[in-house]
């Protein structure tokens, strides 16, 4: 591929068909790109991944989607510009890769850890158009994007995994009931797992969100 709007890295499908997937995958806060990366050996052989690297720079190889604070009491206060930017930076990248690479909306996952997850979450919920489904794994519903939202009806047909540990002490397990619950009454697929873990994806979980993703693609 040539130059995106985000630094990437990339894995071309090990099982080179007529219809390859895309899986676009974002990390954390204070990571980059080369994070989710590691888990490209465990994606579908038919699936492209790309690790995209978020926008704004913490330190030295430590990179963000927005930045944000946390209250005393536990209440989180983001940076709504630079998630906007982010999330807008983040849909142009998805359509330049699916334009050079010739996989479609319907044939593309966007996936992410932590805040990673916010913004696949976040750009599933107000441009859905981009993709077909999302995976996020400990991540929250950022209230910020709730007035964005696309009608119900561009959700049909889309699915969503959603996973979380129950005893996540960096995004709280409640987090993970709350985009449940806003979700559940959206006409799109809802996969959503508990898992015996803090902030961090554990092998099973792992596991069982490649076998979702690669039910996707399956008839």
């Amino acid at each position: 591929m040539t130059d995106l709007p985000l630094e990437f890295l990339q894995r071309e499908p090990a099982a080179p068909g007529a219809a390859p997937w895309l899986l676009v995958l974002m990390h954390g806060v204070g990571s980059n790109e080369q994070d989710l990366f590691g888990l490209a050996r465990y994606v579908p052989a038919h699936f492209h991944v790309l690790s995209l690297r978020a926008p704004y720079a913490m330190g030295a190889q430590a990179h963000a989607w927005f930045q944000f604070t946390v209250d005393a009491n536990g209440v989180r206060h983001i940076d709504a510009a630079q998630e906007h930017a982010s999330r807008e930076l983040l849909a142009r990248t998805v359509a330049q890769v699916q334009q050079q690479l010739g996989i479609p909306a319907e044939r593309t996952v966007l996936g992410g850890f932590s805040q990673g997850g916010i913004m696949a979450l976040s750009l599933l919920l107000t441009q859905p158009q981009h993709m077909q489904a999302a995976m996020v794994w400990h991540c929250r519903l950022l209230p910020e994007v709730l007035a964005l939202q696309a009608p119900s009806a561009a959700f049909q047909g889309k699915s969503l995994w959603v996973s979380h540990g129950s005893y996540d002490n960096v995004i709280p397990l409640t987090s993970a009931h709350a985009t449940r619950d806003h979700v559940q009454v959206l006409p799109l697929a809802l996969d959503y797992h508990e898992y015996a873990s803090a902030h961090e994806i554990r092998p099973d979980e792992l596991q069982d969100s490649m076998q979702w993703l690669n039910r996707l693609g399956t008839p």
